[in-house]
C-alpha cells in the first residue's frame, strides 16, 4: 500500500475515492513533485451496472484514452508558440492574414483581431459562433458540434466586426477554434497532422490524438452522463478547442515538459512552452491572469497555472507550477456536475503538492 504522504500515496488515494464514492465508473491521474512522480488509475471504461457481461467492463490502464475537452485549448496555443518559436507566424499577425477569401471579418473601427488575441480570449469572440446553434440544436446534449464545418466557421468569422475591446478576457471556444483553423492553413496541412508533427510527437505523447471511430471503440473509456453512457462528441472545425483524447500516461509526460522546459528535445518546442507561462492579459476577476490558454495566479511567490475540461462525458483537470515542480492532471469519464467532484478532486491534488 503506498504512503498516503507520498506523491503516489496522495494520487492513489484521491483518484480511487473518486470511484469508490461513485463519482464516476472511472479515473486516472497522473503526478509530479519534484524528482517523484506516479500514475494512478481505478475503475472501468463502463459503469459496471451498464455492462451487458462482465468482460465488458473493461479495467482502466495508464494507456486507456479519455476526452481532454478544453485542455485541448491548451495544446493549439502551444501550437501557436512553437510556429512563431520557428519565424512562421508572429503574435500579432492580424487573422486575416491567414483566413480564406471572404472570411474576413467585415471593416470597421477598433484593432484588427491577432493571433494573440485569439489564445488569450481576448478577441471579443462570443463562446461559440453564432451559426453553431441552429446546427447543434437537435443533438445539443449528445454531439452539438459534430457536422460543424470549416466553411460554416469561416461564415461565423465573416460576419463578425472589428473589436474595440480586445484586451477584455471573454472566454471563447470559437476563438480557440478558429485559432487551430488559422495556423493549420498558415503551415498547408490539417491541425491533427500539424499538431502531432510539432507538439505531441516532440514530446513523446503517443497516446494523445483527435481518434477515429475505431480507436475510440478499442481504447477509449465510455463517456456518462449521470451513470448512463453517452456518445463521444465530435468536434470537426471545432477540434483546435476540444477534439482531443490523452492517457494517464501522456499527461505525465505533458506536465513533465511544462514543470521542466528545458528537458524537451526540440528547441522551438522548449522555448514555446516557456513563453505559454507568461501573463498576456488580466482578468477582471479570478485569477490574475492569463498566458497562452492558461489561468495564472500567484500564491505564496509560487505560479500556479491550470486549465480545465468537459464534454457531455467526460471532465478533465490540469494545474502545475514550474516554481514548485509539481503538477497534477486527472481525467474522468464522467460528465462535469454542479458539484464539480473532478474538478475538486484535481485542485485539492493540486494544493497539497505544490502548496504543502
Amino acid at each position: 500500500m503506498s504512503d498516503p504522504a507520498t506523491t503516489a500515496g496522495l494520487l492513489s488515494r484521491h483518484i480511487g475515492a473518486l470511484v469508490a464514492d461513485r463519482h464516476a465508473p472511472a479515473a486516472v491521474g497522473a503526478a509530479i513533485r519534484g524528482a517523484d512522480q506516479s500514475v494512478a488509475v481505478a475503475g472501468d471504461r463502463l459503469w459496471p451496472r451498464r455492462a451487458r457481461r462482465h468482460r465488458d467492463r473493461h479495467p482502466v490502464d495508464p494507456d486507456t484514452l479519455f476526452a481532454l475537452g478544453s485542455l485541448t485549448k491548451t495544446f493549439t496555443t502551444l501550437l501557436l508558440a512553437e510556429l512563431v518559436a520557428r519565424g512562421e507566424v508572429a503574435y500579432d499577425d492580424p487573422i486575416e492574414r491567414f483566413l480564406p477569401p471572404g472570411a474576413a471579418p467585415r471593416p470597421g473601427p477598433g484593432a484588427p483581431r491577432t493571433l494573440v488575441d485569439l489564445a488569450t480570449h481576448s478577441a471579443g469572440l462570443p463562446r461559440l459562433p453564432g451559426n453553431l446553434y441552429l446546427r447543434g440544436l437537435r443533438q445539443w446534449r449528445t454531439d452539438p458540434y459534430a457536422g460543424y464545418r470549416p466553411v460554416d466557421l469561416y461564415r461565423a468569422t465573416a460576419r463578425l466586426s472589428r473589436n474595440p475591446r480586445r484586451a477584455t478576457v471573454r472566454y471563447s471556444t470559437f476563438g480557440v477554434g478558429l485559432l487551430g483553423q488559422l495556423l493549420a492553413n498558415a503551415a498547408g496541412t490539417g491541425y491533427a497532422e500539424l499538431l502531432a508533427d510539432r507538439v505531441l510527437r516532440p514530446l513523446g505523447m503517443r497516446d494523445t490524438l483527435v481518434p477515429d471511430e475505431p480507436t475510440l471503440a478499442e481504447v477509449a473509456a465510455h463517456g456518462h452522463r449521470r451513470g448512463r453512457p453517452v456518445p463521444h462528441w465530435g468536434f470537426d472545425a471545432l477540434a483546435p478547442a476540444g477534439a482531443l483524447y490523452s492517457s494517464a500516461a501522456d499527461m505525465l509526460r505533458y506536465l513533465r515538459a511544462q514543470i521542466s522546459p528545458a528537458t524537451v528535445a526540440a528547441t522551438a518546442l522548449s522555448s514555446a512552452v516557456v513563453d505559454s507561462h507568461w501573463p498576456r492579459r488580466a482578468h477582471r476577476s479570478g485569477p490574475d491572469g492569463i498566458g497562452l490558454g492558461w489561468d495564472i495566479r500567484v500564491v505564496d511567490g509560487r505560479t500556479l497555472l491550470w486549465h480545465t475540461g468537459g464534454t457531455g462525458g467526460f471532465t478533465a483537470f490540469i494545474g502545475f507550477s514550474p516554481d514548485a515542480e509539481a503538477g497534477v492532471a486527472v481525467l474522468a469519464n464522467t460528465r462535469p456536475t454542479h458539484r464539480h467532484p473532478v474538478l475538486r478532486a484535481g485542485r485539492r491534488l493540486f494544493r497539497a503538492l505544490a502548496l504543502p
